[in-house]
This record gives C-alpha cells, structure tokens and sequence, in this order.
C-alpha cells in the first residue's frame, strides 16, 4: 500500500560525586544503571560522567536545539564537580557538533537550522573554490510513504512492513544537477511529512526534522563506491548513461546510535570532488 504525492538510566548514585581535592577529571568512578549492577561496575573519568548526564539533559530536550545551555560554573554547581571537570565534558561534546561555543555569548545546543550547516554531511566540494554556493537548488522529484523493503528495514531497525517514508530529490550547483538523493525515514517518526511541506520549507531539511519532528542527525556512517549512471539516473543528472558516478550509503544516527535515515546518493564528480577530514 503506497499514498504517492509527486510534484516538481536512571542515573546511578555514583554518577555525580563531590571531586576529591586532587584532580578530579582523572578519577575513575563507577557509573551506569541497572546493567552495570548485573555484570559488575563500570569505571570512567569523571568528565565522561559528567558528558554523559549532560547528553542525557540535551536528549531529553531540557535545552532545545539553539538555546543556551547553563554556564561552566551553573552546571559545575549542578554537578557538585569542579568547573575544569565540565569544561572538559562541553569540549567533547563541542567537538563532536553537539554544542557549539560562541565566544562572549556562551555555549549553545548545536543546531540544523544555521545556514552553515545547510548540508549537514555532504563533504561534495566544487574543483573551483570560488563557485557561487548560492547557485544552489532542491528539486524534489518524489515523496511516498510505504512499506519499507527488506534493506531498508533492516538498516533502520525496522520490523518487516513497517511503515517508511521515501523522498527523491537532485541537488542542483551553479545551475547544474549534481546529486541524485534516495531517502528513506522511519514513518513513525515522520508522521504528516509531505512533498508539498518539504517544498515550503526554507531552511536546511534536517533543520525541518529537527523543529517539526523532533528529530536530530547526531552523526553519519558512509559507504562509497564506484557506479554508472543507468538510463533514469542519468536523465536526472543530464548525464550519458554509463557516465562514471559515486555512490554514497550514508545511514544517519540520533542520540543513543538509533537509525534515523538512510539515504542512498549518486554524485556526479565532473566538476565535483569528495572530501573528508581525518585525524
């Protein structure tokens, strides 16, 4: 059954502990819920206790994506640890996108809805740095819900049959259509997403996700590959059918590593290049 529309722990007693007087980051002390008590104590830094009840607050929803979160010395109160302990704690999560610092205004949720961030995990760069990135453009080709095929249940954690969402769109640079998107989400979680809402909306799509849905993109995992066009992804891309293209599997993760999207995408790398960091 397809509806198509198509258009142009409870926190352990351990958790939070009053520093010893030496360094308190370094000390190990047991955490965890319930888990933990049948397979014997674990132990983490300090700081990492303190990360994860902070994490615990952000999932929760207690700060909302964009809004400040408490200062070093409000949560180091909190907490009853020093206020070096949180520092450390908010620069892990800081690193790891979660929260962002603005220097003089203080420490903020990190959210999709900056237009820095318009393309969350696209790591597509143009071979001329100085390309008009406003020459941009979402073309949506398709939004269905339906029930999700074998692979795509079993990516996201899906029961056979559940209810998916699938959306198809190219993205067009300097006029040109440059990636072709198969994207599916978990229908439970996207209830009354349509094309018509995804078309209406300006901002970034995970930002629509994030403020209607509730639904944040905490991190990525990426497969690539080598593949040609066939006949219908390259009239989509303008592309000669058997034209060389990257494929990129990303499957896309919220809080607690829960599958949130998978999203299959072919990027034509004629002017384009892929990009990635490591350290």
């Amino acid at each position: 059954m397809t509806d198509r529309t198509k258009i142009a722990p409870k926190t352990s007693r351990h958790a939070v502990v009053t520093p010893p007087p030496t360094s308190a980051a370094d000390t190990a002390l047991p955490t965890g819920g319930s888990s933990a008590s049948a397979s014997g104590p674990s132990f983490s830094p300090l700081y990492q206790q303190i990360k994860a009840l902070i994490l615990r607050s952000l999932q929760s929803g207690e700060w909302r994506p964009g809004e400040a979160i408490p200062s070093e010395i409000e949560l180091a109160a909190r907490f009853k640890v020093s206020q070096g302990t949180v520092r450390k704690a908010v620069d892990e999560l800081a690193a790891e996108n979660l929260l962002t610092r603005r220097q003089g205004k203080g420490t903020f949720v990190a959210t999709h809805a900056e237009e820095q961030v318009q393309y969350r995990f696209l790591r597509l760069m143009p071979d001329q740095p100085d390309a008009d990135p406003s020459g941009s453009k979402r073309e949506f080709l398709d939004c269905r819900r339906l029930r999700a095929p074998a692979d795509v249940a079993r990516a996201l954690h899906l029961k056979p049959g559940d209810m998916v969402v699938e959306i198809r769109r190219v993205l067009h640079f300097s006029g040109r259509p440059v990636v072709f998107d198969d994207i599916w989400l978990p229908g439970r979680l996207f209830k009354g997403l349509t094309a018509d809402r995804l078309s209406e909306y300006r901002g970034p799509m995970y930002g629509l996700f994030e403020s209607e849905f509730g639904v944040r993109m905490i991190r990525a995992e990426e497969k690539l590959r080598a593949v040609t066009a066939d006949a219908d992804i390259a009239q989509a891309l303008q592309v000669p059918v058997g034209a060389p293209l990257l494929s990129v599997e990303r499957l896309s993760l919220t809080y607690g590593d829960q599958p949130v999207e998978l999203r299959r995408g072919l990027y034509c790398t004629e002017r384009h290049y892929y990009r990635n960091e490591l350290s």
